[in-house]
């Protein structure tokens, strides 16, 4: 078998226009909610792409940990290659592939940091190892070796102990949608792609069907 000799015939679901949400934050809680309920692996993973002060793109994956009517949270170390990227350019893409469910989930908008006190809240919320780990790496930074990195966690535990304060470096931010597109995978590639999007934070949303 060639990688051109692999495919599958989607045929789990529809959708419809007339069917979904006319909130797509509601609707993308009710997809969640379906891909927790079917215990996906990690279906709160999601790609994040982001556009460095050249053009060039890069993507990555990382977690949702927050979603409410203001938008999509996730968390990171601000001096990283991405906070870095979202500092030049806040236009980021966030991609959901729920593959057992035949759906994806695309969102488009822009970012913008969360408050101090989102993040320490988030921060304070984290296993112990991994609030140290935010102190011990240099996210995206050249390193010497693993042996240099997990000395750094030590040097950390030993001066935090138990109460390692949120680094100034690292926490929320916050996607502010303009577009979603919901995507059900269908037989012969024919697929079903709802898409709303809206042209301010505060407007409407306008919800149209775009050919698979």
């Amino acid at each position: 078998m060639t990688l051109a000799d692999l495919r599958k015939n989607y045929s789990r679901g529809a959708l419809d226009a007339a069917d979904v949400d006319p909130d797509p934050v509601r609707q993308f809680e009710t997809w969640f909610a379906q891909a927790v309920d079917a215990r996906l692996p990690e279906p709160n993973a999601m790609t994040l792409a982001t556009v460095d002060a050249q053009g060039r793109p890069s993507a990555r994956i990382v977690l949702i940990k927050g979603v409410d009517e203001r938008g999509f949270v996730f968390f990171t170390n601000y001096e990283s290659r991405k906070g870095r990227e979202l500092a030049a350019n806040s236009a980021v893409s966030l991609l959901f592939h729920w593959i057992e469910l035949e759906r994806q989930v695309r969102i488009e908008g822009r970012v913008e940091k969360t408050s101090a006190e989102e993040s320490d809240a988030y921060y304070a919320s984290r296993p112990l190892g991994s609030r140290i780990g935010a102190w011990a790496s240099d996210q995206s930074q050249p390193l010497e070796s693993r042996e240099a990195l997990e000395a750094r966690e030590r040097e950390m535990i030993a001066r935090y102990g138990e109460t390692p304060p949120r680094p100034p470096h690292w926490g929320g931010y916050r996607l502010v949608p303009d577009t979603i597109e919901f995507w059900q995978g269908r037989p012969s590639r024919l697929h079903d792609r709802i898409v709303y999007t809206r042209e301010s934070t505060d407007g409407p949303w306008r919800i149209g069907r775009l050919a698979p």
